[in-house]
């Protein structure tokens, strides 16, 4: 069992329009909504890759039924700890020429009571599950060391933990020594305040992430592909799509590739290419953070992966 706490769960719009006129009317084209966040994104396309897994999230009274029963169709489990306030919005604004917009809600700020019942229920699956995943923003009144502290617990625990988040939630975490983490190119800049502006540096960066203590450091670049780290080196694993429709959630998909091939015991070489499969395979997609299992299948001979140097010593 592998277990998300992917707590600010959200609803995702993604709007299409042909081109976006900043202080203008804009009409949508088309206009799909879906349950989301990135934890959700995670957990649903481990699930589509055949492993079992749960997801540990906020929920309220108007979305329980879409989220659990939308869950529940990609065979996974969904512990939602309910809130009276509603979850947060989240759109994606897509025009003509494929060029997307975000703009993301804030998310419901919890009480004590809350916050102790949403921790609960994460820690409540530890023993049960070979692996834990942190992922997404935290919601307000979580503090920032939350992940790193969860972190810490399921490794007291005997279990491994991978952490994908930004700011100080990754900051705090990456001092707590999760065995994976996968800032993107931005938030690697942000996490070691330097440029990364290119495949050297972004080797140089997981290189650095690794010897802090992190057994499997990813960082991803985009079309440049992604970089990572464990004791047989650094790798570097990329693709080419004939077609790109959406990329908003294709980190989460990667993460959870790298998530299903640790579980199954696979060297990081496999474990690479089936997360930037995965990856890929949302990017070609309409639907955000999800991938169908054919489709990964199809892209992995396709996926390039070569071994670029030696780790280094942790210190």
């Amino acid at each position: 069992m592998i277990t998300v706490g992917g707590f600010n769960t959200a609803i995702d719009r993604l709007i299409r329009i042909d081109t976006l006129r900043c202080g203008e009317v804009n009409r949508a084209i088309d206009e799909q909504v879906y349950p989301g966040g990135k934890g959700l994104h995670v957990a649903q396309t481990i699930a589509a890759l055949g492993e079992r897994v749960q997801l540990v999230g906020l929920i309220d009274a108007a979305h329980r039924n879409l989220i659990t029963q939308h869950l529940s169709r990609r065979g996974t489990l969904f512990h939602g700890v309910e809130i009276p306030a509603s979850i947060r919005t989240c759109m994606a604004l897509q025009d003509a020429s494929g060029q997307i917009t975000e703009v993301l809600g804030q998310g419901p700020q919890l009480n004590k009571a809350q916050r102790e019942a949403l921790l609960l229920t994460f820690r409540r699956c530890i023993d049960e599950s070979d692996l834990m995943i942190l992922s997404g923003s935290l919601p307000r009144g979580l503090a920032e060391s939350t992940y790193a502290e969860l972190t810490a617990q399921v490794r007291d625990a005997g279990k491994r933990c991978m952490v994908d988040a930004s700011g100080q939630a990754m900051r705090h975490a990456l001092q707590a020594q999760p065995f994976l983490i996968k800032p993107n190119r931005d938030e690697i800049v942000e996490l070691l305040g330097r440029p990364i502006d290119g495949l050297e540096a972004a080797t140089d960066a997981a290189r650095e992430l690794f010897s802090q203590g992190v057994a499997m450091p990813v960082v991803t670049m985009g079309a440049m592909g992604a970089i990572a780290v464990d004791e047989s080196g650094v790798w570097h694993a990329s693709i080419e799509l004939a077609q790109i429709r959406n990329t908003v959630g294709s980190g989460d998909c990667l993460l959870a590739g790298m998530a299903v091939g640790t579980v199954r015991g696979m060297p990081l070489e496999q474990t690479l290419r089936l997360g930037v499969a995965c990856g890929a395979a949302n990017a070609a997609a309409e639907e955000t953070g999800f991938v169908e299992r054919r489709m990964v299948e199809t892209l992995l001979p396709q996926v390039h992966v070569h071994r670029l140097a030696d780790a280094v010593k942790r210190r």
